[in-house]
């Protein structure tokens, strides 16, 4: 599956921003959905999940609250709505699917988020 991301950009703090991923015209129904983000010069952290079906989300405490990730009805498409955005926000966003079963794993090509004012 190769993942897309889009929807970064450039917002001033307390604005918001919608990413999105698709998996190129493939179903996302069987993947667990995350994303994650890594600022300059800091480790790749986990933001969010919605499993299959969407059913169960999880946030990182640094979002929560905030963002919020969800899966359109189709299942060719995952969401991250990001409200209330910080500078410390900024990063590059990533996408990961994730079907532990066949052991699949599959990353986006990160789409970079910039907060300042």
């Amino acid at each position: 599956v190769q993942l897309v991301e889009s929807g970064g950009g450039l917002v001033q703090p307390g604005e918001s921003l919608k990413l999105s991923c698709g998996g190129s015209g493939v179903t996302l129904k069987w993947y667990d959905m995350s994303w994650y983000r890594q600022a300059r010069g800091k480790e790749r952290e986990f933001i969010a999940e919605v499993s299959v079906g969407g059913g169960s989300t999880k946030y990182a405490d640094s979002v929560k609250g905030r963002f919020i990730i969800s899966r359109d009805k189709d299942d060719y498409t995952v969401y991250l709505q990001m409200n209330n955005l910080k500078p410390e926000d900024s990063a590059v966003y990533y996408c990961n699917a994730q079907w532990l079963q066949v052991g699949a794993d599959f990353w986006g090509q990160g789409t970079q988020v910039t907060v300042s004012s």
